[in-house]
């Protein structure tokens, strides 16, 4: 993976010149400190590291006005008195004599970013800028932020590349209503954001930050908010957003490039969201969000005031733009009934105008942010004594958390694949290993015994190379890996990688067998395997750790499956090993293939053991190889609506599986 990160140091020059306990927290040292664990972690050295330029005022002019671009360009020469009396007709605005540049250079970070993207010297990458920009709009600094860096940077991909669909995500506590009124008339981008709020009581306290909010003329539905109105929302919220509101949107919308407003104040510890998702949780998402575009995805700092949470954070995603397996998520993977409450209303305003929302059953509600606040608690006013204690709390949970974390070092990208016969037409990436190594003669015979179907050699063969990459993964030699079976003895071999892996100590195990594969019938029911099926017409739960689904036929089916019941199962199961069975006759085309592994990579760190059909192709081997080594899987194609009976099946499975698998919620319970 080539991952840029375009960085300038003079960006850290602008600071407050004044006592202001409300801006004091938005200083240089937010991109020192997260510039200084990025070198100390030894990412900053495998990036492409690009030194940021200043936009020039005709690229601003992309997105604010000729009098705003120019009043900034004063700022240069004012005297302090005068940038306070300027500041305070802002709010929460400060600026300072190098503002104009940093701000500059700021979006012309931007810039150069989404162009090595789209020019393909960088397969992603992230802007550490400041000051943010996402609150900033046409002609007026807000929220800290002076020109809208993510928003030029999406009309520069319009005008200068000619991209005809950009999603952006912002995942920064507050609403970037900046971004919201640049683009809220333009099908185009496609704009998701996430924000404490409140019932309207925190700031920016706009009305248009509610789910109701879907946009304007023709921009209506592509404007998507998303309302958190309780503090303390986690890893379970976080995600269970992205499976039930962003994906579904986002695959249907079929982006081009992927602009991420990378606001980390919405993690654990910040004083101005109050939130508890944890810095590893924001690698899960980067990861989700590079299945999409290709895989073109640039992130651009936005807020993020504890420093410790804020580099950690940062450096949690550069590690999953780098193709770093991601580390497990801290805690248990059960919705608030809050979070759910806002993830059901932001569904049904959004129905009416997505298809993949249409056929789950997205009933129209009232939404919850329109109720009455009274008697919810006041939010916690900062500088107060409970916001202080509740900032100590924040902090020493922080302090736990990365101490876990700093005990558990990243393993290594390395994906190894292991066939019978190679194959001349198989073209590999250029890190991927192709394994000769077998496991022990004694050992292969052991495990063989229990199945007539393994006594062949041909079959022996197959199952010590299956056993070789195993002993590998489990021991963190390897990250990945691929391996051949004969079609006679698949089911064969998948019982005994089944047996052999819980035998060597994994906790929690993930087998989603595809095609005619039946679960062992010796395989105890015990929470330590979660059994996924796919195969045939059946939609059956015979327990929550047996599932069987029928393999959808079309795009938005699969789409469905995937994102509303594979992977809320496996976010809560939490698995230490995902084995991927395409049995005889699996039916999957390669794009659904390589999207279901590269899928499965994120709940699991990507600890995934893909077994194929001998007969498979030398293009599904290559395809599975790229996305397991953190490469971006290749389009689905155009996407068409799923039928009555795939629909029918998948709601059906839902309804037994929501009591005990609460990721699968998309509502608050009744």
């Amino acid at each position: 993976m080539r991952t840029a990160l375009v960085y300038h140091e003079d960006m850290t020059a602008a600071r407050l010149l004044w006592e202001d306990s409300e801006c004091e927290i938005e200083c240089p040292e937010r991109l020192t400190t997260a510039m200084g664990l990025l070198q100390q972690r030894g990412l900053e050295q495998r990036c492409l590291r690009l030194a940021a330029r200043e936009a020039s005022e005709a690229e601003l002019g992309l997105v604010h006005s000729p009098e705003y671009v120019a009043l900034l360009r004063g700022t240069q020469s004012l005297g302090t008195g005068e940038l306070q009396a300027l500041s305070g007709q802002y709010d929460a605005v400060y600026f300072h004599p190098s503002t104009f540049h940093c701000a500059r250079l700021a979006a012309g970070a931007g810039l150069q970013l989404v162009d090595a993207v789209l020019t393909g010297a960088a397969h992603n990458g992230l802007a550490l800028v400041r000051p943010p920009g996402h609150h900033s709009q046409r002609a007026a600094a807000n929220g800290f932020c002076v020109f809208n860096n993510v928003a030029i940077a999406a009309k520069h991909a319009q005008q200068k590349h000619g991209l005809q669909r950009i999603l952006i995500v912002d995942w920064d506590v507050h609403h970037g209503q900046g971004i919201q009124y640049i683009f809220e008339d333009d099908p185009s981008v496609l704009y998701f954001s996430w924000h404490r709020y409140e019932h309207g009581r925190f700031w920016p306290y706009l009305p248009e930050s509610d789910a109701v909010a879907v946009g304007q003329g023709p921009g209506r539905g592509f404007t998507v908010n998303l309302p958190w109105n309780q503090v303390g929302m986690g890893n379970a919220d976080y995600m269970a957003a992205f499976l039930h509101v962003l994906l579904p949107l986002a695959f249907e919308f079929d982006p081009e490039l992927v602009l991420i407003a990378a606001g980390f104040d919405s993690a654990i510890g910040d004083p101005e969201g109050q939130m508890q998702a944890t810095p590893e949780c924001f690698a899960h998402l980067t990861q989700l969000l590079q299945v999409l575009a290709s895989g073109r995805v640039c992130a651009m700092l936005e807020g993020g005031y504890n420093l410790e949470s804020l580099s950690e954070s940062v450096c949690m995603t550069v590690q999953a733009l780098l193709g770093d397996p991601t580390p497990p998520l801290s805690g248990p993977m059960v919705p608030h009934r809050s979070a759910l409450e806002s993830i059901q209303s932001v569904r049904a305003a959004q129905a009416p105008h997505w298809t993949s929302l249409q056929q789950q059953g997205s009933a129209p509600i009232l939404s919850p942010s329109t109720h009455s606040p009274e008697g919810r608690p006041s939010p916690l006013l900062s500088g107060g004594p409970e916001f202080k204690v509740a900032a100590a709390q924040a902090t020493a949970a922080l302090s736990a958390l990365l101490a876990q974390l700093h005990l558990r070092p990243t393993p290594p990208v390395r994906t190894a694949v292991a066939l019978t016969a190679l194959d001349t037409a198989l073209v590999l990436p250029p890190d991927v290993l192709h394994q000769e190594g077998s496991a022990p003669k004694e050992e292969v015979q052991a495990w063989a015994r229990l199945h007539e179907a393994l006594a062949k050699d041909e079959a022996g063969s197959a199952l010590g190379k299956v056993l070789y990459l195993l002993d590998r993964i489990l021991d963190g030699q390897l990250s990945s890996g691929i391996a051949a079976t004969p079609a006679p003895a698949a089911a064969a071999t998948l019982d005994v990688a089944i047996r052999c892996s819980l035998s060597q100590g994994a906790q929690r195990l993930l087998c989603v067998a595809v095609g005619q594969l039946d679960r062992p019938s010796d395989l105890a029911d015990d929470g330590r395997t979660l059994w996924l099926n796919i195969r045939g017409k059946e939609a059956v739960a015979l327990s929550m750790f047996h599932v069987s689904m029928p393999r959808p036929e079309t795009t938005g089916g699969f789409l469905n499956f995937l994102l509303a019941l594979v992977l809320p199962l496996a976010y809560g199961f939490q698995p230490d090993l995902v084995l991927l069975a395409l049995g005889p006759a699996h039916g999957l085309r390669d794009p659904q293939a390589s999207l279901l592994a590269a899928l499965l990579r994120a709940p699991v760190g990507c600890q995934v053991l893909a077994l194929v059909d001998e007969e498979s192709t030398p293009q599904l081997v290559g395809v599975l190889a790229q996305v397991l080594h953190g490469e971006a899987p290749p389009s689905l194609g155009p996407f068409c609506m799923a039928s009555p009976e795939e629909t029918q099946a998948l709601m059906h499975l839902r309804r037994q599986l929501e009591p005990q698998w609460k990721m699968l919620q998309v509502a608050a319970p009744a």
